[in-house]
C-alpha cells in the first residue's frame, strides 16, 4: 500500500518481486483457498447490501488487467459483479465532465464493480499526449480525490491496484500475442505506438500514485511480472478488505416460524 503523501518513484519497486514466495503447490493451494473465501464473503456482501466494493485496475498495456479479472474473480457470482471498461469517450460522454460516465458505473450496495481502466485515464493519457492543459490536469487530481471520498462516505469501499510490469516484460508479452493466433486479436498497432511513450507514462503514473493515494482510497502497487504472484496478492487484499467489513446476513423481514410449508 502506498502511503498517502509519499512521493512515488517506480524505479524503486521491482516488478519481478515476489517477496520470497515461489510458485509451487503451497502458493497454488493458498490462491485456491482465497478464491473459495472470496466466494463466501461476496455472498455476504450481496445479501447484506450494506456496502459496495469498487475495484480499480490500472496498468500499462499487457499489464494483466484482463488476466486479474479472469483469474481472481472467477469464483464470484456474476449476479453481484459487473466489469466496466472505459475506452475513448463517446460524443455523449465527452459533452459532460470527465467523471460523468464514471459516476454512472459505480456499483450499488451489495455489488462489486470492477473498472478495467478508469477515471485515471484522464490524468494518464491526457498528460502523456497533452490533451488538456497542465492547470486542468492539476484540478483533476483534486476532483478524483473528492469523488472517491464521496463514494467512501456513502459506503462504497474503493480498492485501487496498479499492476506494475517492466518494459522488458511488456515486450515479451507483446511477442507472445504476436506469435499466438489465439492471442493476436488482443494486439493492435495502437498498443505498439503507445509503447514508445513508456518514460512519459511512468512519469504520469508516478504523479497519479503520488497525488491520489489517500487515506480513504490508497493505491496498492502490485509487482506483476509474475502473474501467479499478482493473482495471489490481489486476492489476499480483496478478501481481507471484504472480511474487515464484518458482514452479516440480514434478518428476515417476517417471522419465519409462522410460515407453513404444505
Amino acid at each position: 500500500m502506498l502511503r498517502p503523501g509519499k512521493k512515488v518513484r517506480l524505479s524503486k519497486y521491482n516488478p519481478d518481486d515476489t517477496f520470497g514466495l515461489e510458485k509451487d503447490q503451497h502458493s497454488d493451494a493458498e490462491l485456491k483457498k482465497l478464491l473459495e473465501r472470496l466466494d463466501k464473503v461476496q455472498y455476504l456482501l450481496y445479501a447484506s447490501k450494506k456496502f459496495a466494493l469498487l475495484i480499480v485496475l490500472q496498468a500499462m498495456d499487457t499489464g494483466g488487467k484482463d488476466g486479474t479479472i479472469r483469474h481472481v474473480m472467477s469464483g464470484v457470482n456474476p449476479q453481484g459483479c459487473k466489469v466496466t471498461s472505459f475506452k475513448t469517450p463517446t460524443p455523449e460522454e465527452a459533452s459532460h465532465d470527465f467523471l460523468w460516465r464514471i459516476y454512472r458505473a459505480v456499483p450499488a450496495r451489495g455489488e462489486i464493480g470492477i473498472f478495467n481502466r478508469s477515471h485515471y485515464e484522464d490524468v494518464l493519457i491526457a498528460r502523456v499526449h497533452k490533451i488538456v492543459p497542465k492547470a486542468v490536469l492539476s484540478k483533476r487530481y483534486k476532483d478524483i480525490n473528492r469523488f472517491e471520498k464521496i463514494l467512501v462516505e456513502n459506503d462504497v469501499k474503493v480498492l485501487k491496484f496498479f499492476l506494475h510490469i517492466s518494459r522488458e516484460e511488456q515486450l515479451k508479452r507483446f511477442k507472445q500475442r504476436l506469435e499466438d493466433p489465439a492471442k493476436q486479436w488482443e494486439l493492435s498497432p495502437a498498443d505498439l505506438h503507445e509503447r514508445r511513450f513508456w518514460k512519459q507514462y511512468m512519469a504520469a503514473y508516478e504523479k497519479m500514485l503520488t497525488s491520489c493515494s489517500t487515506e480513504w482510497a490508497p493505491w496498492y502497487l502490485i509487482p506483476a511480472n509474475h502473474k501467479w504472484y499478482r493473482n495471489l496478492a490481489v486476492s489476499q487484499i480483496l478478501v481481507k478488505t471484504l472480511e474487515d467489513m464484518d458482514l452479516r446476513f440480514p434478518k428476515p423481514s417476517f417471522d419465519v416460524h409462522k410460515l407453513k410449508l404444505t
